[in-house]
């Protein structure tokens, strides 16, 4: 009963707020938004026009504006219920649960920063407004997802599954992966990752690239990578809160090609053979999963969060 009160009042205070900024103007809402997740942003649109009243144009369009930010505020604060934060759990799961989740969302999006902006010819003034994914402060992700207690350690290799060997692939007409051994290069100081009991790793790979293509994989904000016996080989517990807060956990793209921005000139390219929980993780063959953690034992890329999803 007491976290429903808190809701309705914090609601109330919400519309008072807004209501109080609207004033003598009009809001436009229109229903836009989206979630960017290639982009790393929560877009919405806010519209808005001045009363009849305005005593001239300069007065008109700083109404306008003012009614079409609050707008865009409005549509913020719903589109970015709809964020994926695991493959079983949205913003709005978290909102709802947590006071503190709310307060801080909150504050991100009146931070929200108006990306463009312009007046119509019927005087109707348009915002375009964005919060950003990723980021120390006023990000959703800073709102989001809690420190874990504990980081824990990437998991050893499975014993009895020899690594699979790379796949030769071209991913850019400048940048060929895995058909040559790339140079060996040190292991990330501080890392987490596992130091592969059998096998041997390549070394030199700059990130991994995940195959999904075809398969649905919806984009979340906290992915989890699986081998094939349903071992987690990579999450967000196993990284530093800080680094995942600041850059995410993996880029999402439909080019191969633009892997590399993230991922690095010599990525280690892997196929999903599935997805697992509702599609938000994929799943490797024990084989390759193997061969993710060795090569991650030689150059820490996965500790980077050199991660990309193709889709």
């Amino acid at each position: 009963m007491n976290r429903i009160c808190k809701a309705m009042l914090c609601l109330a205070g919400s519309m008072m707020f807004l209501a109080a900024s609207a004033t003598s103007t009009f809001a436009m809402g229109n229903g836009t938004g989206e979630i960017d997740y290639e982009g790393g942003v929560v877009r919405a649109q806010g519209m808005g026009i001045a009363p009849a009243k305005a005593v001239n144009m300069a007065q008109a369009r700083i109404m306008a504006r003012r009614a079409a930010v609050v707008d865009g505020w409005r549509q913020l604060a719903e589109t970015v219920k709809g964020v994926d934060i695991d493959s079983e759990t949205t913003l709005e799961m978290n909102m709802v649960q947590s006071d503190v989740v709310r307060s801080k969302m909150s504050a991100s999006i009146k931070g929200a920063r108006v990306v463009e902006e312009h007046m119509e010819a019927d005087g109707a003034y348009v915002v375009t407004m964005e919060v950003p994914m990723f980021g120390v402060s006023g990000s959703v992700a800073a709102a989001a997802m809690p420190k874990p207690e504990v980081k824990e350690s990437f998991p050893q290799p499975v014993a009895d599954v020899a690594p699979a060997a790379p796949v030769t692939q071209t991913v850019h007409v400048d940048v060929t992966v895995n058909t040559q051994t790339p140079a060996p290069a040190a292991p990330v100081k501080g890392s987490s990752a596992a130091a592969a009991p059998s096998g041997k790793a390549i070394g030199g790979f700059t990130g991994l690239i995940v195959d999904c293509r075809g398969m649905g994989l919806k984009p979340v904000m906290s992915p989890v990578i699986k081998n094939a016996n349903g071992q987690p080989i990579y999450g967000y517990k196993n990284l530093d809160y800080d680094g995942v807060i600041a850059n995410g956990m993996a880029g999402y793209t439909s080019d191969m090609s633009r892997g590399v921005a993230r991922a690095g000139s010599h990525p280690l390219v892997v196929k999903a053979v599935s997805l697992d929980n509702h599609n938000g993780n994929p799943v490797l063959s024990v084989a390759d999963a193997n061969r993710v953690l060795i090569e991650n034992g030689a150059t820490g890329f996965l500790d980077k969060t050199n991660v990309v999803f193709v889709r």
